[in-house]
């Protein structure tokens, strides 16, 4: 009996032995990841919702190739911030403290990003923002666990005023100064960075500022805005909103006879064409300008190589199966492809090199990822800024990009070497809105 049980003893042993050592198959593993964006309230509309899509996208396409290395599948842990600050951070606790998630991602609004990212800093945990982009979510912090791949709101600001700039002859004018400009942007993190921004570079290139104001993300009635508007003369409007007041803004302009040269959105809702379409109008949507991310599928199919190319195709393929929608926004893609750099090259780093997944070791691989242009199905590629940097953590290979609605479609209007469309400005006669 001795015997016996010192032979079944042994091969315990042995089996232990073999496996530790990476002669026996090591069953699945699971990594935690914490998924923190707004699926309700008023930020789910603007584009929120699509992000969260976009992200489990990403979650679909990884696990379907075994996870990570092909062997460490991820699981989501889903926290709706409600498009609520404080929902937002009682989440975040509970999936650093209760789920204890390595790595939270996710993210869409600034006004949750600005108190989370310190939270994350003092808990140790990585915060990997998809897309909030106000500037001070980052700026002189140097914080050490938060990395956002998306660019910032001053980005934005810029591509538009470049775009101005360039443009303002169209309007029949010699000079920047004779270009008269409002800007409007809701008073959160996101609107004040953009907006901010825009009377910077309003200032720089000579222009002629004829209107400022902001407002409350939930305003319920912009009737006296608009009738300043109308007062100030403006050629055109630099807005920074979400969604319910972008619409506002719209409905009452119509209703009211503002009339403009054009509107240029700062992202957000701005993004969601089709969405804005559905609560105002083929018509009164046309033309609008968005200086944010273009949707992957617009963008040069030359400049990215084969492999990236196929895994954009595999995107579009789930979107259209998982929810019926054959041409998705950018918000998709951002959600979707931002956190793809994260499957693809952060985590395969901390495993290459420091042998697990971790906080610390996710922190360390974010700092080394040289993620190349061509590699990226979104044509970005990403490199983190380090700790010493005015803005660390943040991609600096996010670019600024100014798109424009068409009939129904969406091209590139600014830069002028990624051009799709020869842009619409003076927004033409047949517009509700138009001079």
């Amino acid at each position: 009996m001795k015997r016996f049980v010192s032979a079944i003893f042994l091969m315990i042993i042995f089996v232990g032995f073999i496996s530790s050592h990476g002669y026996a198959a090591e069953p699945s593993k699971e990594i935690k990841v914490g998924v923190l964006i707004s699926i309700t309230g008023s930020f789910a509309p603007a584009g929120s919702e699509r992000v969260y899509r976009g992200i489990m996208i990403a979650i679909d396409m990884i696990n379907s190739r075994g996870g990570i290395d092909g062997k460490y599948k991820i699981k989501p842990i889903i926290a709706d911030a409600q498009s609520s600050p404080d929902i937002a951070i009682r989440e975040a606790e509970r999936l650093i403290s209760v789920e204890k998630v390595p790595i939270i991602i996710g993210i869409y609004s600034s006004s949750i990003g600005m108190p989370l990212a310190p939270i994350c800093e003092k808990n140790k945990t990585v915060l990997f923002i998809t897309n909030a982009i106000a500037d001070d979510i980052l700026k002189n912090r140097h914080l050490t666990y938060t990395f956002r791949h998306n660019r910032m709101g001053s980005q934005s600001a810029e591509v538009l005023l470049e775009f101005l700039n360039g443009y303002y002859p169209k309007l029949g004018y010699k000079t920047p100064g004779e270009l008269k400009v409002a800007v409007l942007y809701e008073d959160g993190p996101y609107g004040v960075s953009c907006g901010e921004t825009d009377l910077k570079l309003i200032k720089k290139y000579g222009m002629n500022l004829v209107f400022k104001e902001s407002y409350a993300h939930d305003i319920k009635d912009m009737s006296s805005i608009i009738m300043k508007l109308k007062a100030s003369g403006q050629d055109v409007i630099l807005h920074t909103g979400y969604f319910p007041d972008i619409v506002l803004l719209y409905r009452q302009g119509r209703e009211l006879g503002l009339k403009t040269h054009g509107i240029l959105g700062h992202g957000a809702g701005y993004s969601d064409y089709k969405t804005l379409e559905e609560a105002l109008g083929t018509n009164l949507v046309n033309y609008v300008y968005n200086s944010d991310n273009p949707s992957c599928q617009i963008l040069d199919r030359t400049k990215i190589d084969p492999e990236a190319l196929k895994l954009r195709e595999e995107f579009l393929r789930r979107v259209k199966e998982k929810y019926n929608d054959s041409n998705p926004t950018t918000h998709y893609t951002d959600g979707c492809f931002h956190t793809w750099t994260v499957f693809s090259e952060v985590m395969p780093l901390a495993l290459k090199k420091y042998g697990e997944i971790n906080s610390e070791t996710l922190r360390k691989a974010f700092l080394e990822v040289d993620y190349p242009t061509r590699k990226d199905p979104r044509g970005w590629g990403a490199k983190y800024a380090p700790p010493e940097h005015e803005f660390a953590g943040q991609n600096l290979r996010a670019p600024g990009t100014l798109m424009q609605w068409v009939g129904g479609k969406e091209y590139i209007a600014w830069p002028k070497e990624m051009q799709t469309i020869d842009p619409k400005l003076p927004m033409p006669k047949d517009s509700p809105l138009a001079k």
